[in-house]
């Protein structure tokens, strides 16, 4: 079993609270009021701030200089279990393109924007799960600005979860793209790969796109067959991550090998190997001489040390 406390930018805290997004009222008077919280971005990086046990989301008062200006490309993210609104707001535009963020935007000491994918492995659950939407949505905006319709230029809509075009009135939503990640499994072993531009050593389970007209399992037997030759039968769901970069949905995957000999793609992968649990478990420890997993906070190392500690059902 895996939790979803396990799953890095899984379970926010936050009530969405979509059913408001269409209320333009109740999102001004949210914006209005200094006691909501709004979480700035630039080029795409959260505002966090080193406190000696991690980085930690920065939350600025919704009337605090650096944000207040910005209501028309608000994100409204949701609710606390106060009825505290959180908000989303894109700063690139108050810093110049030569411009140094930290001075233009007077942050406070040990606070800095940071890449999240840089620091995956130091986020907080909670940080994770409530910034993942955001820098998707503001990812979206930057590659989709243009009405696929007409042409015109896009105006944010519905509490930043939408673009509507005001030339021909269509609306458009922000896409996810379903990825499936697969533990294949050949009695106490797992197939894993590895891509060649990944860190030295770095192995993980094989992964690839959902094609359109294609199910989960078809697109499970699919991409292992691709990549490495080998031939898939039956295929269950484990669990899933949102995986903003750009705007991807990981769903893992326990899937039976009917084959074992390899055939490499490699246009896909640079190696791919058979490896027993033992082995698996020293590379998550930090112990094998040759092999390092998945980087912590991925949906492929949750995956695996479930598997290793034998928390799945694997009959």
């Amino acid at each position: 079993m895996i939790d979803e406390s396990e799953i890095t930018f899984g379970g926010s805290y936050l009530d969405r609270a979509d059913r408001l997004r269409g209320d333009a009222g109740t999102m001004a008077r949210y914006l209005a009021d200094p006691a909501s919280r709004v979480l700035p971005f630039w080029q795409g990086k959260p505002l966090f701030q080193e406190n000696g046990l991690g980085p930690r989301l920065v939350w600025l008062a919704a009337d605090d200089a650096r944000v207040s200006g910005q209501a028309e490309g608000a994100l409204f993210l949701g609710l606390d279990d106060r009825g505290t609104a959180h908000f989303a707001v894109d700063v690139s535009g108050l810093v110049p393109p030569d411009g140094d963020p930290a001075a233009c935007l007077s942050l406070a000491p040990l606070q800095r924007f940071a890449d999240l994918r840089a620091i995956l492995g130091d986020l907080d659950h909670r940080d994770a799960a409530i910034a993942a939407p955001a820098k998707g949505i503001f990812e979206w905006r930057r590659s989709h600005g243009f009405c696929s319709n007409c042409g015109a230029r896009n105006t944010v809509a519905h509490a930043g979860w939408r673009f509507d075009c005001p030339a021909c009135g269509r609306p458009h939503f922000p896409r996810t793209d379903p990825v499936v990640i697969m533990l294949v499994l050949d009695g106490d072993r797992v197939l894993l790969g590895r891509q060649s531009g990944w860190d030295e050593g770095m192995y993980s389970l094989l992964a690839g796109f959902v094609e359109p007209g294609e199910t989960i399992e078809e697109a499970v037997r699919r991409e292992v067959h691709e990549e490495s030759g080998i031939g898939v039968g039956d295929v269950r769901y484990l669990t899933s991550q949102p995986w903003p970069f750009p705007a991807s949905l990981m769903i893992g995957c326990l899937a039976r090998a009917e084959t074992r000999d390899i055939t490499l793609d490699p246009g896909e992968l640079e190696d791919a190997m058979w490896i027993g649990r033992a082995e698996v478990a020293e590379a998550l420890a930090g112990r094998h001489s040759r092999i390092r997993p998945a980087r912590k906070g991925a949906i492929a190392q949750t995956i695996l040390r479930a598997w290793v500690e034998d928390r799945l059902d694997v009959r």
